[in-house]
């Protein structure tokens, strides 16, 4: 059907007289009337569908035009409430009301308001330099202080401006919240490519709430939450290859967590974005972050977060050759660990189990082995214990492990299971949409082609070029 709305539509006829020609049965002023814009904004269908019936639209066009049978349209006419992402899409697509009108669109205009200009404004901006002002930002938030520079400005031309409720209470936070929950899920299992336009399109209108009035509970909170939803935006940004826009929500995730004085959620920030820069090879950038979010990891008291924090430089170190220093931090992370109070952490720091240690010691491990394959010992069994533990609804980091385990087999000299390990983690990695997935398998696929003259070596060789070719 097409999404734009024709002129000369006749209210409640399908057809247009004399041509034959379907035309739409909404009138082209229909969306730009304030009671229908402000039902749009708050996703209020049910008085959208009875705004529609006041223009002369019928229940069977609408179900029509939406993909609904005429009793969903019914029930929903009566007061049932339309949550799901899908759902609100395709009734807006069909009903041909533009996306951002309803806070679900991920076009230039929602871009620019809720991510912030970052990818066409930086876009000229050498890399080092973008990452020189993050660390800038960084260190403002953390510590009150520009330590590695002046601080450059906003990173946001703020939420979109459609109308807001006009009072929040704690019912409307929790639902930013569960929100976040469920679509960090489908990250984790899917990759950030299956999931990054809804979390945007959440955030679009989770944003409208810091305009509105509630207590300073909920607003407290408000904050907290939003800036959790900007963190997960910030990591499918980068799980999708969108450097400037995962910097940009990554800003204002910091911002937003410190206004909500949530300290570990400001380490998890860090941690996250310093993740972004070891991706791009830039451990020294990557570690000052580290060291901010251990800062602020410390000042909330969550050994969890001091665990993670600790992985993290560890992590940094080995990409830097620092082989003391990764393997002593390593053995911080672990002691941490084993002090966290699992059962109270906050669900922005609990992903961080038994498994995700295994998986840190066996990556940093990976790394270190690139120069010295005396670290296979150390990583093989670490990334064995974290690939028997991950279950599917943790996709992503399983083909993460594999491919490192792979990687060392091929290291060790044991060609056959290597290869039979690498071509696991193939089969997961093609139901990921994921470039970071793609980005990590690199080392394996550069092992197996050096080993060529053996035939399972070869194999994986061919079935990985086959895989980055599709």
């Amino acid at each position: 059907m097409d999404a734009s709305i024709g002129g000369g539509a006749v209210a409640g006829s399908d057809a247009a007289s004399g041509s034959g020609r379907q035309s739409h049965p909404v009138p082209p002023d229909a969306w730009e009337q304030p009671e229908m814009r402000a039902a749009l904004a708050t996703r209020e269908i049910s008085s959208v569908y009875r705004l529609l019936r006041k223009h002369g639209v019928s229940q069977r066009q609408i179900a029509a035009m939406t993909g609904q049978s005429q009793s969903e349209v019914s029930e929903i006419l009566k007061g049932r409430q339309v949550m799901a992402y899908d759902v609100l899409t395709r009734i807006a697509d069909g009903l041909g009301v533009p996306r951002g009108y309803m806070g679900l669109a991920y076009d230039e205009a929602t871009a620019i308001k809720v991510v912030g200009a970052a990818d066409g404004q930086q876009a000229e901006e050498d890399e080092s330099v973008k990452r020189r002002r993050f660390l800038a930002h960084a260190a403002q938030v953390t510590m009150g202080a520009a330590v590695f520079g002046p601080e450059s400005g906003t990173w946001s031309a703020g939420p979109a401006k459609t109308p807001a409720p006009g009072r929040i209470g704690m019912t409307d936070v929790r639902q930013v919240e569960a929100a976040t929950r469920a679509l960090r899920s489908l990250d984790y299992q899917y990759g950030g490519g299956f999931c990054r336009d809804a979390v945007v399109a959440q955030l679009s209108w989770g944003q409208q709430m810091l305009e509105s009035s509630g207590t300073e509970p909920v607003k407290n909170r408000l904050y907290v939450a939003l800036a959790d939803l900007h963190s997960l935006a910030g990591w499918t940004s980068f799980d999708t290859g969108l450097m400037d826009s995962a910097r940009g929500h990554f800003a204002n995730a910091l911002d937003l967590a410190k206004q909500g004085d949530n300290h570990p959620l400001v380490a998890n920030v860090l941690y996250r974005m310093g993740r972004v820069y070891l991706h791009q090879d830039a451990p020294n950038d990557a570690l000052k972050l580290f060291q901010l979010g251990q800062i602020a990891a410390q000042e909330s008291g969550s050994e969890l977060a001091v665990a993670v924090l600790c992985a993290n430089e560890a992590w940094a170190y080995a990409m830097m050759g620092n082989e003391e220093q990764a393997v002593k931090l390593l053995g911080r992370s672990k002691d941490e660990f084993a002090r966290a109070n699992l059962a109270e952490a906050e669900s922005w720091v609990k992903f961080f189990t038994e498994t995700d240690v295994y998986a840190m010691i066996g990556t940093v491990h990976t790394v270190l082995a690139a120069k010295n394959a005396e670290h296979t010992k150390y990583a093989i069994p670490a990334l064995t214990k974290a690939v028997e533990s991950y279950t599917d609804d943790m996709a992503r980091s399983k083909t993460f492990m594999l491919s490192a385990l792979a990687t060392n087999h091929l290291l060790e000299g044991d060609l056959d299971h290597g290869a039979k390990v690498g071509s696991k983690a193939v089969d997961c990695a093609e139901g990921i949409k994921s470039e970071r997935v793609k980005d990590r398998m690199r080392p394996l696929q550069v092992e197996a082609e050096r080993r060529r003259n053996n035939a399972d070596a070869r194999d994986l060789a061919d079935r990985l070029n086959s895989f980055y070719a599709a």
